[in-house]
């Protein structure tokens, strides 16, 4: 039986996924939000609606970390990326909830600030998240001494993680030129050949971007 994937190839939370999806190579269908059955689908199956969410079968699983862990474990290739052994499970899970709640989380708080009507605007918490983003960048900085990747050699759910938090992260505060561990860590992820498809994915709906989207990636 397929699995179904409901999201949007520009979401960061989506795109995580993706990546997974693409790392081992498992097929799966995606029902993008934007069609009204779709998202009528969605809903009735999670009504809080934050996206993206499973099918597989009868069994929904919702959020993106949880998804690709299920994914590993009922639906895993030759890549595994949560590692079996438990101590280094820990570490992975560790990062990916660092990129998810230090990077992600400040990230998408400035872009959607951007989203409000001008009189509705957090310009304090903007500037809040602006400096979680450079807290962050600096720990990671730190953290990336002498790994490929974020937990070590092998590319695992914290690169998953990572690649498209760090990806819209330097679009919305940029990683500057004193992070340089970081700003080289986020150009490896981009060209590894799982991410590269789930970027291309997003390039058509770029213009979504309140920001701006630039023509660097």
């Amino acid at each position: 039986m397929s699995l179904t994937l409901y999201g949007h190839p520009f979401s960061s939370y989506c795109q995580k996924v993706f990546i997974a999806f693409y790392v081992n190579e498992t097929p799966f269908d995606l029902r993008i939000l934007e069609d009204k059955v779709a998202l009528a689908e969605f809903s009735a199956l999670w009504p809080l609606k934050r996206m993206p969410a499973l099918v597989d079968g009868d069994k929904t699983v919702v959020e993106s970390t949880v998804i690709i862990e299920y994914i590993d474990v009922h639906h895993g290739g030759r890549v595994r990326l949560v590692p079996e052994d438990p101590a280094a499970a820990l570490d992975v899970r560790m990062l990916d909830r660092f990129f998810d709640n230090y990077i992600m989380t400040p990230m998408q708080k400035i872009v959607l600030n951007q989203l409000r009507p001008v009189e509705a605007r957090d310009g304090y918490g903007v500037e809040e998240a602006r400096g979680m983003l450079d807290t962050a960048y600096g720990w990671l900085e730190a953290h990336l001494t002498g790994r490929p990747w974020a937990a070590g050699r092998d590319f695992t759910l914290a690169d998953c993680a990572a690649a498209p938090s760090l990806f819209y992260a330097d679009w919305t505060h940029e990683i500057a030129s004193h992070f340089p561990q970081v700003r080289a860590y986020r150009a490896r992820l981009l060209e590894h050949p799982a991410v590269k498809q789930a970027v291309d994915g997003g390039r058509p709906y770029r213009s979504y971007f309140p920001l701006g989207a630039p023509d660097r990636d």
